[in-house]
């Protein structure tokens, strides 16, 4: 058992070799206490996000456009942005990956505004570079946007994003509700500048003879988007609706466009409340930012600077360098480690436990938001960020509520309606395959993904198997069972969705090796270790094993899925993969004890693990995450689940949680009353 954040303990020095079991007992206590360090003052935890450079490159033209590119804050971002250039010209998307023809532009962009020569060295290798990677041509509807607002790209090279599409229905097939909940907060602030279509012009020095130098060939025309070869494709029959669209966008009278404006400025201001900035991601805020401009709020208004002061607090600086995060991670961050302290052995009324959950108590989102196109329950969820009240999500609330189960919180009724609200909102969130998405309810229409800006791979939120297993280890640490419709139904879905390898895919973690823990994490709470199906997956992650005892894949998976669970080992990764491990085979087996010792001889002085690559999911084969506490809340859980299974702890978890009787009501059976 861990002692209590308040008090201390001392290591006795011993003149013999520690056993491996002291050694991991010795190295869960160095990491639970770093972890407890870590913790801010109001309760909650939070490590940094990080992210590519496209958000400095992106962050230099935004301070350009409301006129806040002070010199020393431009060079910081722009020493930020020169850092991570590769040696080839470009710069990729993710630790050690290869140069991405969308970052390169945006950091060569980036760098001209920041004042770099376009004939110094390293501007001359960037646009080599693009020029090898496929020219401007084939880059993202993005970049193409954000380059017509300067007025050096012809809104012909920009799909439409006509703001008659928020007029649409909820029952059409093409409506903003049946877009994925950041699509539709990226967008529809895109929908307003379509329409006014501002100018902010790039400074005099950045011609737009240099922007057009970026195509690989400029004399050729170029489409908005290539076509399939195939003649009748879901993808044609989509750019033909966009050459018809821009066939619109030039007549002089719209009958709908000015009730289009109205309802998109509306949704707008709507969303802006209650959260810290639109969607409180980086691209949606921006994209708000510019959309009050261009309406003619002005940079200093109070709504305007209210959402500027919101991006601003994704600023890290440094002595020479400013970097930018895409958003705040304090509730995921802090359900994790909250975890992970547990099944360390917390005590359970621990002021570190309790300062916690009275700080996730009063974020729990309570009132109606996108995700409710139906009635088919109330609010209950939480958010990933401080204050995201539209954007609960599965995965957060299904973490947070496996984190309140094992806290002694002084006002015990308060916490079991919270718990109650929450799961009957995650059960109300179950999609019609049996999965569970993200944010959204029943997100699975695949036509949308051919809509020419779709192209960050991202437009829907369809059902996926790690988010199915986050719900299922939650109702199975709840004391559901698996003989419960909705149960049998989820776990049917992962069963449909492993790989013939006996993998299974990880949409919001670098990859099958993420995916693969999470359903065995979720089987064997529900009892169901035993399956074929799990003893196929651990056959798949021992295979998987590196020869140092860790687990390691790159976000080269995704392209690439031959290349799943291939990759040098890290913390993160080798601790999902000795949880799976656990799950479904023999602690005392040679492949647990390899990956031990790797996290053991990881483990630095302080109790934390070091690592460098981006484990973490945000579009995948487009945007990366790091997450800089997950290298050390997952090692000190793994490690602790081991040594809580060699001591007898082998059900599904090592810490005695509420009873079902007292969670459901007294009727036992996985039903709330």
């Amino acid at each position: 058992m861990l002692p209590s954040s308040e008090s201390s303990t001392q290591t006795v020095a011993t003149s013999a070799e520690p056993t491996l079991q002291e050694r991991v007992s010795d190295a869960v206590r160095r990491s639970a206490q770093h972890l407890l360090s870590l913790q801010a003052p109001e309760g909650y935890w939070v490590g940094e996000l990080q992210a590519d450079t496209t958000l400095e490159s992106d962050y230099i033209f935004y301070l350009h456009v409301i006129g806040e590119a002070e010199p020393d804050r431009i060079a910081k971002l722009a020493n930020y942005i020169r850092r991570y250039q590769l040696p080839d010209g470009g710069w990729n998307i993710y630790f050690d990956g290869p140069s991405e023809l969308n970052a390169t532009i945006k950091a060569y962009l980036a760098l001209r505004l920041a004042g770099d020569s376009a004939s110094a060295p390293q501007m001359i290798k960037a646009r080599q570079r693009v020029h090898d990677l496929g020219g401007l041509e084939r880059s993202n509807s993005y970049v193409r946007f954000y380059l017509a607002l300067t007025g050096a790209l012809s809104w012909e090279y920009v799909p439409a994003i006509p703001p008659e599409l928020i007029l649409s229905p909820r029952w059409f097939m093409i409506n903003i509700y049946a877009m994925s909940s950041w699509t539709r907060a990226i967008v529809v602030p895109l929908m307003i500048l379509y329409a006014l279509k501002p100018r902010w012009p790039l400074p005099e020095a950045i011609t737009d003879e240099e922007v057009h130098g970026l195509f690989r060939d400029p004399s050729l025309p170029i489409p908005a988007f290539a076509r399939d070869r195939k003649v009748f494709t879901w993808r044609n029959f989509f750019l033909i609706i966009d050459r018809l669209l821009k066939v619109h966008e030039a007549l002089p009278w719209k009958p709908l466009r000015k009730l289009a404006e109205r309802a998109a400025t509306r949704w707008l201001l709507t969303h802006l409340e209650q959260s810290d900035g639109l969607g409180a991601i980086f691209p949606a805020m921006m994209n708000a930012v510019y959309a009050l401009v261009a309406l003619g709020y002005r940079p200093e208004d109070p709504l305007t600077r209210r959402e500027i002061g919101q991006l601003a607090r994704f600023e890290i600086e440094d002595e020479d360098s400013i970097r930018l995060q895409p958003c705040l991670s304090p509730i995921w961050d802090t359900a994790i480690a909250m975890f992970s302290l547990q099944e360390a052995g917390i005590p359970s009324d621990d002021p570190a436990l309790v300062s916690a959950t009275r700080w996730l108590l009063e974020r729990q989102v309570l009132t109606p938001g996108d995700w409710r196109t139906e009635p088919h329950c109330d609010g209950g969820g939480w958010a990933f960020e401080f204050r995201n009240d539209f954007y609960p999500d599965v995965d957060d609330t299904a973490f947070v509520l496996m984190s309140l189960q094992g806290v002694a919180y002084p006002d015990a009724s308060r916490l079991q309606e919270a718990k109650r609200r929450g799961l009957e909102w995650m059960l109300g969130m179950q999609n019609r395959d049996g999965g569970w998405g993200a944010f959204d309810h029943n997100n699975d229409s695949r036509l949308l993904t051919q809509i020419p800006f779709a192209d960050h791979n991202a437009m829907i939120d369809p059902s996926t198997a790690d988010l199915t297993a986050r719900a299922l280890e939650c109702l199975g640490r709840c004391g559901w069972s698996e003989s419960d419709p909705r149960v049998k139904r989820a776990v049917e879905f992962v069963k449909r969705d492993q790989t013939p390898e006996g993998a299974w895919y990880g949409r919001w973690g670098v990859n099958y090796i993420y995916g693969t823990s999470g359903v065995l994490r979720a089987l064997e709470s529900l009892g169901l270790r035993e399956e074929a199906c799990c003893q196929r997956a651990a056959v798949w992650l021992r295979a998987n094993q590196n020869s140092d005892g860790g687990w390691g894949e790159t976000c080269a998976s995704y392209d690439h899925p031959d290349q799943k669970g291939l990759g040098p080992s890290t913390p993160s990764q080798t601790a999902w993969g000795l949880i799976g491990l656990l799950a479904a085979g023999d602690p005392e087996e040679a492949a647990v004890a390899r990956a031990v010792r790797y996290l053991l001889d990881q483990q630095q002085p302080d109790g934390s693990w070091p690592e460098e690559a981006f484990t973490g999911t945000g579009f995948p084969r487009v945007f990366y995450l790091k997450y800089h506490l997950y290298r050390n809340s997952f090692p000190l859980y793994a490690l602790a689940r081991y040594q809580n299974l060699l001591n007898g702890g082998r059900e599904a978890f090592a810490v005695r949680f509420a009873s079902n009787e007292e969670f459901h009501g007294g009727n036992g059976n996985g039903r709330y009353s």
